[in-house]
Formats: C-alpha cells, sequence, structure tokens
C-alpha cells in the first residue's frame, strides 16, 4: 500500500460536523464529478481511482441527501491498470449541486463560497476532501519530499492556494498536461498538511521517517567532515616530516631551540596526530602543558626555518 493510499484511508473514516461533511462533500463532487443530461433530467457521475474515496462519496451522498447511487467497477487498460470506480446519481442532481454551491443561477462555480469555508473546520474538511479528490504524497523514504493537489482549472487551483495560506501552507502550483497541479515541497509544511486534514497517524509515520532519515544524513555528514579532517591532518604531518627531514639532513636538529626541537622529535614519534593530540603527548612526556596554538606556533616556525634553508 502507498503511503497516498494510507493517508486517504485514514481521513476517509474520520467523523466529521453536518457543516464540515458537506464542505468536504463540494470538493469530493467539484473535482470527481461530471455533469450528463439523460432523458430523466441531469445526472451526476462520480470517478474514483482510489477505493476509499469512493466509498466517503457515497456515504456522504447518502447520509445528507438519502440518495441512492449506481456503483460499477471499471479496469484500466494501460498503465497500472488499477480499477476505477465510478458512483452515478440520476436524481436530485441539480438540487445537490445547488445545495453543494458546485451550480447557481449563473451556472457552474469553480469553488464555493466563502460562507461554507469560513469555519476553520470546514477549511480542514475541504481541503481533505480535496486531497481525497486528486491529493498524492511521496513516501517520507524516498529522496525527494513532494504533496500535490491536481486541480481542474486555474481559478480553482487559486482557491486551493489561497485556502492553504490561511495555514500557513505557501502552496506553488505549475500547468502540467492541461492541468493545473498544486504543490508542497518542504517537509515540515507536509507535516502541517498531513495534521490540517487529520491524517494523525500518517503524520507521526511521516515525522519518524523523516527524522531518522535527518539523522542519518547528518551523521553521514558528520562522517565526511571528519574524514576530511583526517585527510588534512595527515597531509600537514606528511609535510611536516619532510620539512624535519630537510633540516636534520642539512642543518641537524641540535641547532634548533630546545622548544623546537622537542616539536620536530614529537611529530617524527607521532606523524599522524593532530594538534590536539600533540599537545597530550608533550604533556605525557614532560609533564607540561602546551596550547593547540603554541604546538601550531613551534610547527609552524619549523617549517619557516626549512623554507629559509632550502633557499640557501
Amino acid at each position: 500500500m502507498s503511503f497516498t493510499t494510507e493517508v486517504k484511508a485514514e481521513i476517509s473514516i474520520n467523523e466529521l460536523h453536518e457543516c464540515c461533511a458537506r464542505a468536504q462533500l463540494s470538493a469530493l463532487i467539484q473535482m470527481c464529478a461530471s455533469l450528463s443530461l439523460t432523458s430523466q433530467g441531469m445526472a451526476l457521475e462520480i470517478k474514483s481511482e482510489n477505493v476509499n474515496t469512493a466509498k466517503r462519496i457515497l456515504k456522504l451522498l447518502k447520509e445528507r441527501y438519502q440518495v441512492s447511487a449506481q456503483l460499477s467497477v471499471m479496469r484500466k487498460m494501460k498503465l497500472k491498470k488499477n480499477n476505477i470506480y465510478i458512483l452515478r446519481v440520476n436524481a436530485f442532481a441539480s438540487d445537490i449541486l445547488k445545495d453543494l454551491q458546485i451550480m447557481d443561477e449563473e451556472g457552474l462555480r469553480s469553488h464555493p463560497k466563502d460562507d461554507m469555508i469560513h469555519e476553520e473546520c470546514c477549511a480542514r474538511a475541504y481541503l481533505a476532501g480535496a486531497f481525497l479528490a486528486s491529493g498524492s504524497v511521496n513516501s517520507p523514504q524516498t529522496a525527494n519530499y513532494h504533496l500535490e493537489i491536481v486541480a481542474n482549472s486555474k481559478s480553482q487551483a487559486d482557491f486551493l492556494a489561497v485556502l492553504m495560506k490561511r495555514f500557513a501552507l505557501p502552496a506553488k502550483y505549475i500547468h502540467r498536461r492541461n492541468q493545473e497541479v498544486i504543490y508542497l515541497k518542504a517537509s515540515d509544511k507536509i507535516s502541517d498538511f498531513l495534521r490540517c486534514i487529520g491524517a494523525s497517524d500518517a503524520l507521526f509515520a511521516f515525522e519518524d521517517s523523516r527524522i531518522q532519515r535527518d539523522f542519518m544524513n547528518s551523521l553521514t555528514r558528520l562522517d565526511n567532515c571528519e574524514l576530511a579532517n583526517e585527510m588534512k591532518t595527515i597531509s600537514a604531518g606528511k609535510k611536516q616530516l619532510e620539512d624535519i627531514a630537510w633540516i636534520e639532513t642539512y642543518r641537524g636538529l641540535d641547532t634548533l631551540p630546545q622548544k623546537l626541537q622537542e616539536a620536530a622529535i614529537l611529530r617524527r614519534q607521532n606523524p599522524e596526530a593532530s594538534l590536539n593530540e600533540l599537545c597530550d603527548a608533550y604533556y605525557e612526556q614532560t609533564g607540561e602543558t602546551i596550547s593547540k596554538s603554541g604546538m601550531k606556533h613551534r610547527l609552524a616556525k619549523l617549517k619557516e626555518l626549512a623554507s629559509q634553508y632550502r633557499n640557501e
């Protein structure tokens, strides 16, 4: 089962107040239904590839309008060959559309009036219905975070984007294959959207997976950083050993001041040690402490002398 299916399965069983149920059904019918004319009048044909979405629509229709719907299942012959669930409502189609503010005296509307989604709970229910109708979200275990809702028109996309901004969800949208797609890419905003539409279990699963993934990415970055530092330390130690060998060959270490002699001998004894490790080794040998900057200064002085002797 895909993560999208899990999210839709969860929100499709959430209990709703009557006003919220109306708002959610408005989004579902708006985005899943088409209108046709028959000898008996107008009829609604509602299609969905998700069985939980189809069940939700059927349940809400029966509870609010006490209408019966003909259910049929058709199998796609292309791509994933999913089932398409078709609900056909032959009675009271006009009354249903008017009650859901999908149709008025001027014709079909792209979205309901503000009074339907004025309350926050109704706005959340409408967004949940829009996601049930045509939404999808990547699994948090995939490489990219992505949640989207496919709208039927630009005006509908604008409406959904504005509605999402009420909940601090900065959705963007693009035109793709004659459709308007509203999407979120930031993982924290996807979490907020799941919380907004009432997908609590999916939210916990998303956050758990996201935290584990981010933790592993942090560990990887830390390991890479430590490896780079270690390689840098080894490279610096190698150059310092070359400088010490040059001084010893052409001038002799006994010509150096005592502090520089101690630093040279310490580096030869610990060729791959970092500055901190050299400071610890110095304390173990002499019983005296030396700062990291002090050790760095002595090694830099050895480099300076070696360069000077090479030039001479």
